[in-house]
């Protein structure tokens, strides 16, 4: 008997879960969904059952749980998901809380499968999910030396409120979410500023980067910005490698890997695009070009859904890949 809870049930991500858990028919026995004690009492229609959404509370967790899949941001991860595991859970966290722990593995099941060092496995940054996807066939077959991201993050990354902004911001309502207008606007910030001048969000990119790719040394940077677009970040990276490559060897590379989708005919007009990627579960590559300012360099545009593959999707991603390493 298989019993699975979801914590943040009624949130952006918790609610993507769990029409992604319904639309890749995951088997379990008994589902309970959490929430804050805001939003417990909401029902939730699931597979034409409802649920009435339960608070989370310490004792909450001594559900007999076998899997948790968390979205309740940091502070409710750092309380609770000790607290499943302790009770003997698989906990798969949303938030930032866990990622860098040196015991708890960060997975991106295209690149990377849980070592299960302890019963946490941390769901990375959304940009940083998209972009290990592509980035991982070029480490097996090039070998990498550097990466240099600049992301276009859609405002849904922000939740509900950030949504909010962007629609109440053409009507010249003031923002919530951002310390300043999202509406007509580009903000080359992303969460809090740190000591060295990066955004926390530009620092995750490149620390999640190293420990996904199992590359502690490898150089990477990253600008993160917020950009007036509703759903699907974007995200250019470019690249130098270890062993000599192309154009044509990067696309034909891309071309046969099924873990990316190449769309590149630069004649055509044929290119990654937030809009086509919203709603669908891969990962879209292409305007690949090669950096004639560094040697053995290349640009790559890539776009995914930040709600799915970059966060709901690839949580259940690695509940299917921990279902079967444990079957």
């Amino acid at each position: 008997m298989t019993k699975l809870a979801v914590v943040g049930a009624t949130g952006l991500v918790g609610t993507k879960i769990l029409e992604t858990i319904e639309r890749k028919g995951i088997h379990f026995d008994e589902l309970v969904l959490f929430s804050s004690k805001r939003s417990a009492g909401q029902e939730v229609t699931f597979k034409g059952q409802t649920y009435t959404v339960q608070e989370l509370t310490e004792p909450a967790t001594d559900g007999q749980f076998d899997y948790v899949l968390m979205s309740a941001g940091g502070g409710t991860s750092e309380q609770f998901a000790p607290l499943f595991e302790q009770h003997g859970a698989i906990v798969i966290d949303n938030s930032s809380q866990w990622r860098m722990t040196d015991d708890v593995d960060l997975v991106v099941p295209e690149v990377n499968a849980p070592t299960f060092q302890r019963g946490i496995i941390a769901n990375p940054n959304c940009s940083t999910i998209q972009s290990v996807v592509p980035l991982k066939p070029l480490q097996d077959t090039f070998g990498l030396k550097r990466v240099a991201y600049t992301t276009y993050q859609a405002v849904s990354g922000s939740g509900m409120q950030g949504k909010k902004d962007l629609e109440d911001g053409a009507h010249g309502a003031q923002p919530k979410a951002y310390p300043h207008p999202i509406y007509n606007n580009v903000l080359p910030h992303i969460d809090v500023f740190l000591d060295n001048d990066y955004t926390k969000e530009e620092q995750k990119m490149i620390d999640e980067t190293r420990k996904i790719l199992n590359l502690p040394d490898l150089k990477v940077t990253a600008t993160c910005v917020r950009v007036p677009v509703q759903d699907s970040h974007s995200v250019h990276i470019n690249v130098s490698l270890e062993k000599p490559a192309s154009v044509e060897s990067i696309r034909a590379l891309f071309e046969k890997d099924n873990r990316v989708v190449l769309v590149d005919d630069p004649k055509s007009n044929a290119y990654p695009l937030a809009i086509h990627s919203t709603g669908k579960d891969e990962v879209f590559v292409g305007r690949i070009r090669q950096d004639d300012s560094l040697e053995n360099t290349f640009h790559i545009w890539c776009t995914s859904d930040n709600l799915l593959k970059g966060a709901a999707l690839n949580a259940v991603q690695v509940l299917e890949q921990v279902l079967a390493l444990r079957a």
